[in-house]
């Protein structure tokens, strides 16, 4: 199971929440289509900020890994950056 950070941007409102699903469509889709039958998400109205014939929905991974995505050695001190939250 992967936890997925989900945006819906639709008829000039956004929602934005996380699902548990598995790495396949099917279950991403029905995992979206769970969490709005619970009508627990809050929407956002945009107003005149967004163009309503445009309507999209995006997703991406959730990683809590605090381990710094590279390194690097300045002046004998290795330094490193990790992940955005």
């Amino acid at each position: 199971m992967k936890k997925l950070l989900i945006n819906i941007w639709a008829y000039d409102y956004h929602g934005k929440f996380t699902v548990l699903a598995e790495d396949n469509a099917k279950s991403v889709e029905n995992a979206i289509l769970d969490k709005l039958g619970d009508k627990g998400i809050k929407w956002e109205d945009l107003g005149n900020n967004y163009d309503s014939k445009i309507n999209r929905i995006t997703f991406e991974e959730v990683i809590n890994d605090t381990r710094p995505i590279q390194t690097k050695q300045v002046i004998g001190v290795e330094v490193g950056t990790g992940a955005a939250r």
